[in-house]
């Protein structure tokens, strides 16, 4: 009789505790926000770590995106024709070094001459263009609308001016930082390629590497983890730049065709701004429309024709080509992860946050299909739900 109430009270503490999802979860969260509690209470300890990373980042960074830029080559041409990787990685970095001497001698003088141009003239550019709106503001027909757009113009002046003014304050604030940034630069130059060579040489031996660390029977799922970030990480940043190359391309060679003032330097923002996920574009088409309204009515109709041309081109062509989906993340995500992200973290955030969601989503998605599959919480048609999926590419090659 004693041992049936024993039972009975293990079963109910089992029930309730043990395997109830909702308490499960409740601890989860409670762990989670313990642990966030811990290091913010040990961040002094944390800081010369921190210190440490910032410092790496820089040069091991830009290593990372050459990497994912030259890799598949280095890979196609070892497997396919059996060339040796470093007489490949040589090759390369002698074509990237001829490209950018091109590129300095070249490209460079003409567009810093023009954003020099830009960056003087802009004031009496924006000045001129909302004039021009303000003109066209005063056919009676737009009268309803007329005091809306004012107030829109005279915030967004006040705001440009104001956002002017700080970088300004900031830059003066800070010049002694300047050596710093400078210092920086040139370690960064100067690091990265060394980084870069190894990295190309001996990075397809890293995950095997990092594997033996853990345990034996984890060892295989923790290697298609790997293989899942790698593979996330390398679609969005070849992706990113490739898409970002075509739009800037097809920014020049339109604003040159319909003769738009600083057409290159727009071309180049517009490239560079497109790095950033659905807004890019459209914030570096703002100063394209701004010189466009100074011009003259037919240069903003043409210059609205390029835009629609080229987003026209980028949406049904280039981006599936190129990106297709493959980090699975629906568009409402990705905006509310940028705008999340730019909150906290600024201009990093919007730059970083997408590829740090997507290898934070793929270790939660695996750890928790990793735990419904082992504990008892869930029905066992629930865990055959949970059988993992990521990883089938490396798998099917």
């Amino acid at each position: 009789m004693e041992n049936k109430r024993k039972r009975t009270h293990r079963t109910v503490f089992e029930k309730w505790f043990l395997n109830n999802r909702f308490s499960i979860i409740l601890v989860n969260i409670l762990l989670f926000f313990l642990i966030i509690w811990v290091f913010n209470k040990i961040s002094f300890v944390l800081n010369p770590a921190w210190l440490f990373f910032s410092a790496i980042l820089p040069p091991l960074l830009l290593a990372v995106i050459q990497y994912y830029i030259m890799n598949p080559l280095v890979d196609i041409l070892e497997k396919k024709l059996k060339v040796p990787r470093v007489l490949t990685i040589v090759v390369l970095f002698i074509i990237v070094i001829a490209i950018l001497i091109w590129i300095i001698n070249t490209l460079i003088p003409i567009a810093q001459g023009q954003i020099n141009a830009l960056i003087k003239n802009w004031p009496h550019i924006w000045n001129d263009s909302t004039n021009a709106v303000q003109e066209a503001l005063r056919d009676p027909r737009l009268h309803s609308v007329k005091s809306n757009l004012q107030s829109m113009v005279d915030n967004a002046q006040k705001t440009l001016f104001r956002s002017s003014q700080d970088a300004f304050n900031t830059t003066l604030g800070n010049i002694t930082s300047a050596v710093n940034i400078i210092t920086m630069v040139g370690m960064t130059l100067l690091t990265a390629p060394f980084i870069l060579f190894f990295m190309l040489k001996d990075g397809h031996q890293l995950r095997p590497y990092i594997t033996k660390f853990a345990p034996q029977r984890w060892q295989e799922s923790f290697s298609k983890l790997l293989y899942d970030i790698n593979y996330a990480l390398a679609s969005y940043i070849r992706g990113q730049i490739t898409v970002a190359f075509w739009v800037g391309v097809m920014f020049s060679i339109g604003y040159t065709v319909v003769g738009l003032p600083y057409g290159l330097a727009l071309a180049i923002l517009a490239g560079f701004m497109n790095l950033i996920p659905y807004f890019g574009t459209f914030i570096a088409f703002i100063p394209a429309l701004a010189i466009s309204i100074m011009s003259s009515t037919s240069m903003l109709i043409k210059v609205l024709v390029v835009f629609m041309i080229e987003q026209t081109i980028e949406s049904r062509l280039i981006s599936p080509l190129v990106m297709g989906n493959k980090l699975e993340m629906h568009p409402i995500t990705t905006i509310l992860v940028l705008i999340g992200a730019s909150s906290v973290w600024g201009l990093w955030g919007v730059i970083f946050g997408i590829p740090i969601y997507a290898i934070l989503k793929i270790i939660v998605s695996r750890v928790y299909n990793y735990y419904r599959r082992e504990s008892e919480v869930f029905d066992d048609e629930d865990a055959d739900l949970a059988s993992p999926t990521t990883g089938e590419a490396e798998n099917k090659k």
